[in-house]
């Protein structure tokens, strides 16, 4: 990959990221957000960078082994492996019923069929929409991968003559020789429209992503599927409510984040084998999970499921989750009101650990949803304004001032106020709510929520960004008293970090007070705002 200068500059600072996550999935990334200077100073650097990490991993890239200063210092094999990521997202992101219908002409007109075809990974559908239509154009062998099954081009020849035979050229299938056919079809894919970014070499020598995203942009430009309206119809009415999509991404997302050996596509139909709840459950409760007693898939018995899914609720109990109407076979069955309540109490158990982490500072207390909103509204209390809030459910968090003026006490250099809006239509709302989720990702907290969650004062995703500005400001805090008593150059000197944030406008110092604002939490665990039913 070859950059010139000004390129390497806008890179190196983080913008091209940006743009690159915002081209994949509009909208991830509120502009207004990221740093735009000239020239910036480190810590302005390390916010886009920050911003541009939390807002990938919040589309769905894993990100568990890349840091900031990776970017920073353009490790090739991370920075390409992540860039990989984001244009697979982008390519893929109309392989599924909701985004395209018309993909259920790939199955029989039954339940069953079409919520196998939910479950699969999009590249999954990528290779069952050219079988389907190989199969049609009388190709005899089935394409099972982007590598060495279309080295030869033979099913490239194939595709694009059912795909588009009025650029159909005889030579591609009576040709030897796989570079010279592997030129053809690339001939014959940019008649029909799409753009020439590989070369023949890249499909001989089978290149697995080059080879997947040249098929999904057949896919963009040519689908031959069915316009039929009765099918599309029926995979229209397949298809999850609002309401339950936002949950199941919000949970994919996070699950994803955690850095499991699994990947999740589609959490109802995932985790019906259990294993994943598995994964996630020793994740978050280390040493959980009895592993001899668990089977990994793909699994042939379906009662072997179920003992994952019963571990999986045995487990919850332990862990005092509400599991009353819960069984196993609910999981495996795919009940998607039940899995969401397991996974919320699941997600919030994980919040509260994270914070409970600082116990060595805290006095070993117990913090809860209650606690959370009381050291919000004593944060911003702190900083001189009035703003207060009664729960999670308190309307005034539609404008999202409150949320703003809590980034602005964690780090006052944080929000630009001139971007702020009164919050009082559902337009001036919105603007506030994009601009919250990609400050807090700025700032370094790790969000799954969307900017409708806020509008509509979503008590549950309301909790886990006010639980993740809380937990970055204490763990914050904690670093810096950390950095502040460790004696520098053998001296005993302060050392002090060219990318510290600024001193807070209150004068508070974060340091000294990290103790009495934990241990000045009232614990009371019934006064929670949160339940699950």
């Amino acid at each position: 990959m070859i950059f010139s200068i000004s390129q390497k500059m806008e890179y190196s600072y983080g913008t091209f990221m940006g743009k690159l996550i915002n081209v994949a999935v509009p909208g991830t990334i509120d502009e207004r957000a990221i740093n735009t200077k000239r020239v910036l100073n480190p810590w302005e650097r390390n916010e886009n960078h920050t911003l541009c990490l939390n807002s990938a991993k919040a589309i769905g890239c894993t990100v568990v082994n890349i840091g900031t200063q990776d970017l920073v210092e353009g490790r090739p094999h991370l920075v390409l492996g992540l860039i990989s990521q984001i244009i697979k997202i982008q390519l893929l992101a109309d392989l599924n019923l909701k985004k395209t219908p018309q993909l259920v002409e790939l199955v029989e007109d039954s339940n069953a069929d079409v919520e196998e075809l939910l479950g699969l990974a999009p590249e999954k559908v990528l290779l069952k929409w050219m079988n389907f239509h190989l199969n049609k154009a009388g190709y005899e062998k089935t394409v099972a991968n982007f590598s060495s099954d279309v080295k030869d081009g033979k099913a490239y020849a194939y595709l694009l003559n059912v795909l588009a035979p009025e650029f159909c050229n005889p030579l591609t299938l009576d040709t030897k020789d796989p570079v010279e056919r592997a030129k053809l079809v690339l001939d014959h894919a940019e008649r029909m429209g799409c753009k020439r970014y590989l070369s023949p070499k890249d499909i001989t020598e089978g290149s697995t992503n080059l080879n997947l995203a040249f098929v999904a942009q057949i896919f963009h430009e040519r689908n031959g599927l069915s316009t039929d309206s009765k099918k599309i119809s029926f995979a229209e009415r397949m298809t999850d409510d609002v309401q339950i999509s936002r949950e199941e991404r919000c949970f994919r997302l996070w699950i994803n984040s955690l850095g499991i050996e699994s990947y999740v596509n589609n959490v109802f139909e995932d985790v019906r084998t259990g294993w994943i709840l598995l994964e996630v459950l020793d994740k978050v409760a280390p040493g959980s999970v009895n592993w001899k007693h668990a089977s990994k898939p793909p699994i042939k018995f379906p009662f072997r499921k179920v003992e994952n899914c019963n571990q999986v609720v045995k487990i919850g109990r332990q862990l005092k989750f509400s599991v009353v109407n819960l069984g196993g076979n609910d999981i495996v069955q795919g009940n998607k009101k039940l899995i969401v309540a397991f996974l919320w109490q699941l997600m919030r158990f994980n919040m509260l650990q994270l914070l409970k982490s600082l116990r060595s500072r805290s006095r070993g207390k117990e913090i809860t949803d209650a606690d959370i909103m009381n050291w919000a509204n004593r944060k911003v209390k702190s900083t001189g304004r009035s703003t207060q809030v009664e729960s999670y459910k308190d309307k005034s968090l539609s404008t999202g001032l409150f949320f703003l003026e809590l980034l602005s006490a964690v780090e006052p250099r944080v929000v630009n106020w001139n971007l702020v809006t009164k919050g009082e239509s559902d337009e001036e709302k919105r603007l506030n709510a994009t601009y919250i989720i990609s400050v807090a990702r700025k700032l370094g907290c790790s969000i799954f929520l969307l900017p409708e969650d806020i509008m509509e004062v979503n008590q549950k995703m309301i909790l886990t960004l006010t639980a993740s500005i809380m937990y970055w400001c204490l763990q914050h805090a904690a670093e810096e008293g950390e950095v502040a008593l460790s004696p520098a150059n053998g001296n005993g000197s302060t050392y002090t970090s060219d990318t510290s944030p600024a001193p807070s406008i209150s004068g508070e110092d974060e340091r000294s007070s990290l103790c009495g604002e934990i241990s000045s939490l009232t614990m009371d665990d019934a006064a929670s705002d949160i339940t699950v039913s």
